[in-house]
């Protein structure tokens, strides 16, 4: 492998300006909901990046299977931003331990468009299926190779969630050829370092944003949460919002033990979200098994996934929203909240350490265990004094993260990578 970044002779073969970029989202689509199958954070991620480099500039194909009979090739989003549906086995979901059997066959077929339509300056990669898929195609094509895991295999098995070790030999494969990887946060770096050996060279923290014209306080926020709370019919009920997938990881159950050990039947748990994963119809039929073994089922109202968008209407009406993650590249839900003005109430892992400032914008807590929620959420409910505090300090927190900030460094490190021999398996 060559040192990355010790020769940076100016390479005929790209342009000094980065002008078209592949993406590759292959296991989900950026136009799939949050809270389906398998779409969460990262289509949020992939669609809001894509979105923000369009406007500045940056045309953006973003390449996912085919995996429905409606799929259309290519789905114009916005002016310069397109996503790419290429076919790589059957038209249906694709079990997670049959992923790697399509990595040829979407490959060729990336190679067969790319050919009928052109090249790009630089491939990013998002997740690992992704990344072997590009990193192929990065050598094919002598165009350098982004990638942004989102989350680890060996991350994952430290937290206690066993992982195909297929996923961690190839995200050590795309680790050691690619020539810029993104991390979240600080932490996600010093794993990728530490579990990867990766070149700390390669690596740049570059943290996701917010979409403050959808998520936001509005002018009059309390008015804002009346409003919010009458459209959801919950305008007498203390409101505690857990959005996110229904699967181990992220620690809905810990929500719903939360609520019961309040002991406050104006309590009521809104639960946004569906199971995702192998784990998640299992996961969900605990859930539903639980809420009534602990007698509060007129407490939690189950909430099927919603539209982005729709999801600020929950935000708003929340008091508090509580992220009981396991584990948590870096939290989207809980800076989306922030935005919103809810206090934040989350595990203490990952990048939700960065999106909830303790004590200023909510509370970071022990993971994985109720009892570490119970008071934190308690005092926000009960004390208005303090939830407004902590309202004003999401505000303050959230306002730091734009996408258009995140699309504007990005760009930059396109094009530093322009000029760059590329990194050599």
């Amino acid at each position: 492998m060559a040192p990355p970044g010790d020769r940076p002779a100016p390479r005929d073969s790209l342009p000094a300006v980065v002008r078209r970029v592949a993406a590759f989202s292959v296991h989900t689509s950026p136009l799939v909901q949050p809270g389906l199958g398998d779409g969460g954070g990262m289509n949020v991620y992939v669609d809001s990046l894509a979105r923000s480099l369009a406007r500045a500039g940056v045309h953006v194909d973003v390449f996912c299977r085919a995996d429905s009979l409606a799929a259309r090739e290519i789905v114009d989003v916005i002016p310069g931003y397109r996503v790419v549906h290429l076919e790589a086995g059957p038209r249906l979901p694709l079990a997670r331990r049959l992923w790697p059997s399509i990595i040829d066959e979407y490959t060729a077929a990336t190679r067969a468009f790319v050919a009928r339509n052109g090249g790009y300056d630089a491939l990013h990669a998002h997740y690992w299926l992704s990344g072997a898929i590009a990193h192929r195609l990065k050598h094919e094509l002598d165009a350098p190779l982004v990638t942004t895991f989102h989350t680890l295999a060996r991350v994952k098995r430290r937290a206690g969630f066993d992982e195909d070790p297929e996923r961690a030999r190839i995200e050590s494969e795309v680790v050691r050829c690619a020539d810029l990887m993104l991390a979240n946060t600080r932490d996600e770096r010093e794993q990728l370092v530490e579990m990867y050996d990766a070149d700390p060279a390669r690596i740049e923290v570059v943290a996701p944003g917010v979409d403050h014209a959808v998520f936001h306080a509005g002018a009059n926020p309390l008015g804002e949460r009346r409003r919010a709370k009458a459209a959801l019919g919950i305008a007498d009920r203390k409101a505690v919002l857990f959005a996110g997938r229904i699967q181990p990881l992220k620690g809905a159950d810990v929500a719903v033990r939360v609520v019961a050990a309040l002991k406050d039947p104006s309590v009521m748990l809104l639960l946004v979200g569906g199971p995702s994963g192998i784990d998640g119809e299992r996961e969900m039929q605990r859930l539903e098994r639980l809420v009534a073994e602990l007698g509060i089922a007129e407490q939690v109202r189950f909430v099927p996934p919603q539209a982005h968008e729709a999801l600020a209407t929950y935000y708003r009406a929340a008091d508090v929203c509580i992220v009981p993650s396991r584990t948590e590249s870096f939290g989207l839900v809980a800076l989306e909240a922030a935005s919103c003005g809810t206090p934040v109430v989350a595990s203490a892992v990952g990048g939700l350490r960065y999106v909830v400032e303790d004590d200023v914008s909510g509370y970071l807590v022990g993971c994985c265990d109720a009892a570490n929620f119970v008071e934190p959420v308690r005092a926000i409910l009960d004390d208005p004094a303090l939830a407004a505090r902590l309202r004003a300090g999401a505000l303050g927190l959230a306002a730091t993260y734009s996408w258009s900030m995140t699309a504007a460094r990005l760009r930059r490190l396109y094009s530093d990578l322009a000029v760059r021999e590329l990194v050599q398996c």
